[in-house]
């Protein structure tokens, strides 16, 4: 049986009648490439918001009167933000049309990053880092199905891609210069920065993208059947498996290449510039993948993530081939997520924004478990090649998963 195209319905599990968020309807003479690109803005808001932290956590550890290891806490209370707020901001929101619910979460991207460079301690620090993580996933949830509004199905995947193309540029562009103005200005003006994107996304959000037709929102019990649907919790169990292999390596990044690479600390950003690339241009591929072969792109994806994790324990060990290591993680990974995208929101029906916000709880679950298997390793002992290869292990039980859906879709379709 050969693999849907982006546009067919899947076999089980999906709506008889097409759904308003499908139809796409232009109400302006903004070209649809201007509209994805204002809600792409939100992407390199919340990019920057997340990884910047990690490079200026030097910075407010001591200006907050903490340790390095504590001031760790703000950061997994973001993460934590994002989890929670997926599923619970899009339930609350669920009524609200596509860009009213777009509009209010970058509303608060601009609030929350705001405060947390004013944060007076420690502790207001930690909670407001947990508020700045709430609109994450619902960002992307909403923006994914609003922005698939205002194309052809055919080409929805590669809007898709598009809406995610904020996250993965904030990589090259948004995180190295939000951890420069923390080492010049202090780590306060890297929030402040933040902030301003975001303020950025509010405006161009509200003057560039149309609302589609009919656009009125779900309903809560609508957005809730997408829980109920076992393709939709395989579909996010390829992403928790799958992407952890990325964490895995990334939580230890800057010792595994100091120690091992012999790169200094300064020259570290240069290196992760190449993740940043790579994440880009898999993102943009692998929406066009995603329109011709989704459940390939996928499974190849995920073979192909593992064979890169294996293949860096050696690169790892040379700056040059490490750099073109971190690129080929940065590619595969990012390659897939579209297609993983556009399969959630399938396979949710009535659901689309609560699936594709959980999309990115799974993603941040990902980052719990690379990171802790990683840790684990490492405190055993077992080398700074060890994040790498036991990372290997997890694309692939990810891999897993997705036959198990694959096998479940086909028989369902045979009855």
């Amino acid at each position: 049986m050969t693999p849907p195209t982006a546009t067919e319905t899947p076999t089980t599990e999906t709506p008889t009648t097409e759904t308003q968020e499908e139809r796409p309807t232009r109400l302006s003479r903004v070209p649809a490439g201007v509209s994805l690109a204002a809600l792409a803005l939100g992407g390199l808001a919340i990019g920057t918001t997340e990884f910047a932290s990690m490079g200026v956590l030097p910075g407010f550890a001591s200006d907050l009167g903490v340790s390095v290891p504590t001031a760790g806490i703000a950061i997994s209370a973001y993460a934590l933000g994002v989890v929670v707020g997926a599923p619970l901001i899009t339930l609350i929101g669920a009524r609200w049309p596509r860009k009213q619910m777009v509009v209010v979460l970058a509303v608060a991207l601009v609030v929350f990053n705001a405060l947390s460079a004013i944060a007076p301690s420690f502790l207001p620090f930690v909670g407001l880092r947990f508020l700045s993580g709430l609109p994450h996933g619902a960002y992307f949830g909403a923006a994914a199905v609003l922005g698939s509004a205002l194309v052809p199905p055919a080409k929805r995947a590669r809007a898709l891609a598009t809406v995610m193309l904020g996250l993965t540029i904030a990589n090259i562009i948004g995180v190295p210069a939000a951890t420069w103005l923390g080492e010049m200005f202090g780590w306060r003006s890297a929030y402040v920065a933040v902030t301003v994107v975001a303020l950025i996304t509010v405006l161009a959000v509200v003057t560039l993208v149309p609302s589609p037709a009919g656009d009125r929102g779900g309903s809560l019990g609508g957005e809730l059947t997408a829980l109920r649907r076992p393709q939709v919790w395989l579909t996010l169990g390829v992403i928790a498996a799958g992407f952890g292999g990325l964490f895995a390596v990334y939580s230890y990044i800057s010792p595994i290449l100091t120690n091992q690479a012999g790169v200094s600390p300064t020259t570290i950003p240069l290196l992760l510039g190449a993740l940043g690339v790579g994440m880009t241009i898999g993102n943009i591929a692998g929406g066009r993948f995603a329109e011709k072969a989704p459940r390939a792109t996928i499974a190849i994806a995920l073979v192909a993530y593992a064979a890169v994790l294996v293949a860096f324990t050696v690169a790892a060990h040379d700056a040059v081939t490490a750099t073109i290591g971190l690129f080929a993680l940065g590619f595969v990974g990012m390659s897939a997520g579209p297609a993983l995208m556009g399969r959630l929101i399938d396979f949710a029906a009535e659901g689309p924004s609560l699936a594709a916000a959980s999309f990115h709880s799974a993603f941040n679950v990902a980052n719990a478990v690379g990171a802790a298997l990683g840790g684990v390793v490492l405190a055993a002992g077992l080398g700074y090649d060890a994040p790498a290869a036991v990372g290997a292990v997890l694309p692939l039980i990810g891999l897993g998963v997705l036959a198990v859906s694959v096998s479940l879709e086909r028989r369902t379709a045979a009855r």
